[in-house]
């Protein structure tokens, strides 16, 4: 497996990494990062009682490609509007992670992997390389706390963490109906497993602990940032239209 990970593209860095953060009065500090940094969300409001999604990029700061899918799905249906572009209310969160994405780093300040950090029953302490540091401890990270936040007062019945490795919709919890909407439009396949372990990570927390279907979506890494967009926009709006 070592061999195959050490073979991948690497992420293309940001050309201009202000433009995927969003600041101004109509998004949310929903907190703030280890090195200081705000943590930004935006409510896109859907029908009265309807479902929840929650969309998330830039978990891993350097994976560039999850960051500039939520870029573009926000420029397209977030900035100046507030209604979802489906029945579902949707939140976004474009960079989870800012204080990796602008050091274009996978961990946050402190190095540690936020998608190993959450406080999951399989948490662990050790790691096999420095890149998946998963803290002193689970839940040491503020961002962790944000997450788990959020994912308490949002209450999301649906979640999409947007990744990038080798190509594959990961899921977790009760989510394979969603993922089966997704790979008609995108041509990936759908895993359980994504080859090695993961404890401490969203999908773990949400989708499997809470039951809560959550998909990661890894995204090929490496390609150009322009194509990610418009090759998985489709494959996004039906699946959140099938939430609803």
């Amino acid at each position: 497996m070592a061999e195959d990970v050490n073979a991948l593209k690497e992420s293309l860095p940001y050309g201009d990494t202000s433009r995927a953060i969003f600041t101004g009065p109509e998004w949310e500090c929903i907190g703030t990062s280890a090195g200081g940094k705000d943590i930004v969300g935006k409510l896109l409001s859907g029908q009265q009682g309807g479902k929840r999604a929650l969309l998330i990029g830039g978990v891993h700061g350097n994976e560039t490609e999850g960051v500039r899918f939520m870029e573009d799905f926000v420029r397209e249906f977030a900035l100046g509007k507030t209604h979802s572009p489906v029945a579902s209310s949707v939140y976004v969160v474009p960079v989870f992670n800012p204080d990796g994405f602008l050091a274009f780093k996978r961990g946050n300040a402190n190095g540690v992997d936020l998608n190993r950090n959450m406080p999951t029953k399989d948490w662990s302490d050790t790691f096999s390389e420095p890149k998946y540091f998963p803290g002193s401890r689970a839940c040491s990270e503020p961002e962790t706390s944000v997450m788990m936040k959020l994912v308490r007062e949002f209450n999301p019945d649906f979640i999409i963490s947007f990744h990038s490795w080798k190509p594959m919709i990961n899921i977790n919890g009760p989510a394979r109906p969603f993922a089966e909407v997704m790979q008609k439009k995108i041509n990936m396949e759908i895993v359980e497993d994504i080859g090695y372990p993961t404890p401490g990570s969203l999908g773990t927390y949400a989708g499997w602990e809470r039951h809560i279907p959550t998909i990661t979506l890894e995204f090929e890494r490496g390609l150009p940032l322009d194509s990610i967009y418009p090759s998985s926009r489709d494959a996004i709006l039906d699946t959140l239209g099938f939430l609803s």
